[in-house]
Parts: structure tokens; sequence; C-alpha cells
């Protein structure tokens, strides 16, 4: 997806944004509503970055969109647009989304399956609703960013897309009889690892409750993680998330109980901090302002182009149509770390 946030948080939730806002022990990430996609976008609730706290290891942009209703002519509609120096994860609840890229892959996600774009050096995609009358009538699911360490944001890019992903039953703490299913669509978790490629230590995994019910999960200590609120009533160790937001667990935290009211999903995302310092600006992320800047002026040079040889090359779709970059600020883009204070 592509990154178009503009719209300001609610002011209730402005110190919580600025500053983290901690409830019983948990730092609250409280989410802010952004639009996605260009002209046709697609309201989002993006938690990471936040101004306080910019990484989760290495994830470094988690949106979450939906509950939906498509209408019958509609949905998702981004453009070929770039990316650079990050992994693209696209996980769905419900729904289905076809991926195209400059690398010749074509792949429709569904739930249970994962799409990772890995872009090293540059490459572009563009991702659609499909328009066939069998299509899911809803769609729900999150985009998510991962950082990909210096040594291989210039790597050639590479494309996986996986149809179902390991996963395993959780024994419910409380609550009505049933399991948790934990789906695992990144890293190792509880056994299980998923074939998703990732140049970090880190974790992601989808958390289904069965009605109103909580699971003590077992967390790698090495680890800092975060729960991802994907319906009402999610808890993190008896604190409420709003849809949207994040309840940061920080790295020693060998244990957590999380629960759902009335049933629901949640995502735990997780990862060895990452210590480096990166620039990130629209879709690109680099170590440098000059890196970003140099991936803005190749694309917006080359991306009415049909060749394939420029550095980002050109997506079977759209007609041709892609989405144009940002302005660059006025003032030099600095570097940060896993926190402001970082």
């Amino acid at each position: 997806m592509s990154n178009a946030e503009a719209n300001p948080i609610e002011a209730r939730l402005q110190d919580a944004y600025e500053t983290g806002q901690v409830i019983a022990g948990i730092e609250l990430l409280l989410p802010r509503e952004v639009p996605l996609g260009g002209p046709r976008s697609l309201p989002v609730l993006r938690s990471v970055p936040n101004k306080y706290r910019h990484f989760i290891g290495a994830w470094c942009f988690i949106d979450h969109y939906g509950p939906v209703d498509l209408p019958s002519d509609g949905g998702m509609d981004v453009a070929p647009h770039p990316h650079t120096g990050l992994q693209t994860v696209s996980w769905l609840f419900s729904g289905e989304v076809l991926h195209r890229d400059s690398i010749g892959s074509v792949h429709e996600v569904a739930p249970g399956g994962v799409n990772v774009m890995t872009a090293g050096q540059g490459i572009a995609h563009s991702e659609v609703s499909p328009t066939r009358s069998t299509r899911a009538p809803v769609l729900h699911g999150v985009q998510l960013w991962v950082a990909l360490p210096a040594e291989r944001r210039g790597m050639a890019p590479a494309f996986a897309g996986l149809d179902r992903c390991p996963s395993t039953q959780l024994e419910a703490s409380t609550g009505v009889d049933g399991r948790v299913e934990a789906t695992v669509f990144m890293g190792e978790y509880a056994g299980l690892r998923s074939d998703a490629p990732s140049f970090s230590p880190l974790v992601g995994v989808e958390l289904a409750f069965p009605g109103c019910s909580e699971a003590e999960l077992a967390l790698d200590p090495a680890f800092e993680h975060g729960v991802l609120a994907c319906s009402p009533g999610i808890t993190v160790d008896d604190v409420e998330l709003p849809v949207g937001a994040v309840g940061y667990l920080p790295a020693g935290t060998g244990r957590s109980v999380v629960g759902a009211a009335e049933g629901g999903r949640a995502l735990l995302l997780g990862g060895v901090p990452f210590e480096e310092e990166i620039v990130m600006f629209w879709n690109f992320v680099g170590s440098s302002h000059e890196d970003v800047a140099a991936a803005r002026t190749e694309w917006e040079a080359t991306r009415g182009s049909l060749s394939a040889d420029a550095r980002f090359g050109a997506v079977d779709s759209h007609d041709g149509r892609t989405l144009a970059a940002p302005a660059l600020p006025t003032v030099r883009l600095k570097p940060r770390g896993r926190t402001r204070n970082a």
C-alpha cells in the first residue's frame, strides 16, 4: 500500500499520540485515521509509527482497515507506487486483495495466507480488490511494513505469496469452551515457523478468539512486542485496547494475557529491538535524506515509462496510471531510532 498520511488525530488522543499513554503498566499506542491509496483512498487506523515510538522490533508501520462493506464496483484500488528499503506484509481477516508488481508477480491474498513483498533497492506494485461477482462482500485486514537492516536495503526485490500459513490451538485460560487459534504469518511462534522471508528476528501471529475468552501467551523475552486490536473488546493484561490501537510490551516480558470480550481477532507483532536509525519518507526507507530524496527523484522521472530497466520497473496495471510522490519537506529529514529519545 501507499502511505498518504494527511489527517490530524482527534484532540482527545493527542497526549497518547505525542508521548505514549501508560495504563496499568501497558503503553498504549493509539491510532489516528489516515487516507490510504490516492484519490479513492481507503481510511485506515495507523498506530505505528507513533510520534513517541517508531518501531516494534523491525515492524515500522502498522495499519488496520475495515471491516468495510464493498460496493459492487469498488473496494481497494491502489495504483502502482514504489517502495525501497522495506518489506510490505498484507494480512486479511476477510476479503481478497490482488497484488501485481514490477518483477512480474501476480498473487491474490485471502484470509489464512500472506503476501510479503521485499522492496530492497526498489520495486513498484498495485493492490486492488478483485472484480469477480464471487468475491467476499467485506474487506478487513492489516498492512504492515518491516524495515530492512542496512545490509539488505540494496538487495534485489522479491515477492512471496503464501496461500496458507501454519496454525495451532492455544489453551483458553478462561471463558468459553474452545481454544484460541494462533496463525503464524511471519517468523516463529509456538513451535511453528512461517515460510515467509524475513531478514531480522521477528514474529507475526494472528490470534482468533472463540467468544469471551483469553489466553496466556508465552513471549520471547529478547523481543519487544505489540498487541494490535483488530476487533472491539481486545484486552492485554486486563487493559482494553481501542480498535486499531497497540498495547506495547517491552523486551524482558516473558508472558502476557490477551483476551476478547465477545470474540474477535488481534495480532501479536514483535522482534528484537531494531537499533538502527532510518529515514522514512512516503513509501521509502533509507539510511539518509539523500537515499529517500534520490528514490523520489527516480520514481518521478520514470513512473510514466513502461521500461522494465528503470529502478522501479513497470507494473501491468491501471492502464499505466501511477501515484505521484509528494514533495519533500523544506527541511532535511533526520534519521530516527526506536523512540523519539533514541
